[in-house]
């Protein structure tokens, strides 16, 4: 398991200004935006505006803080704020949001369609829980929390995430206090 710390990440500002995205992590490693089997990212939207339209590529967004509406495709307004289940869409649809009342934060998946795929769930908790691993598996901290992980204690603040790579067992993992986590699963198809 890796650690991931929330304060290294370097920000990166949206072409269209409004907004800023800070890289958690990709695969292969040192991959861009057009060579990615899956990326991970954390953003900052100040305002609304459309998306960027990603063909091939599966997202899913949840929403850490803030509370933002979403226009998918011809589907219905969408409202997202910190106790929503993920979003999953397809990146080739046309999306945009509207401008938030105060800045949002969320949490972005991408995987390349056919390559890898992605679950990602919100989960509330308290002591352990039983982590079902897959070839990736991401747990983003929504606020501050401790971890025990095979018999290690970790903390982590808010926005860091563990990665956990090709583990496969299926180890247990502890909240010390109450946890409010993403869990991420990628895996190969």
């Amino acid at each position: 398991m890796r650690i991931l710390r929330a304060s290294d990440r370097v920000p990166a500002p949206w072409k269209n200004g409004g907004g800023v995205t800070r890289e958690v992590a990709v695969h292969p490693p040192g991959a861009g935006l057009d060579d990615f089997d899956w990326r991970v990212s954390l953003a900052t939207v100040a305002t609304g505006g459309p998306f960027s339209r990603f063909p091939g590529i599966d997202r899913s967004l949840s929403v850490l803080e803030g509370l933002l509406t979403l226009k998918i495709g011809d589907g219905p307004t969408t409202i997202l704020d910190p106790t929503s289940d993920p979003l999953a869409f397809p990146g080739d649809v046309a999306a945009s949001a509207q401008t938030p009342p105060r800045p949002v934060t969320d949490f972005n998946i991408m995987t390349r369609r056919g390559r890898i795929g992605a679950e990602v769930t919100r989960l509330r908790f308290t002591g352990n829980r039983r982590l079902l691993t897959a070839d990736w598996t991401l747990v983003l901290a929504c606020a501050p929390m401790t971890i025990a992980w095979n018999g290690e204690l970790h903390t982590l603040d808010a926005h860091d995430v563990a990665l956990v790579e090709n583990v496969l067992d299926h180890p247990d993992l502890d909240g010390v206090g109450p946890a409010h986590v993403l869990l991420a699963r990628l895996y190969r198809l």
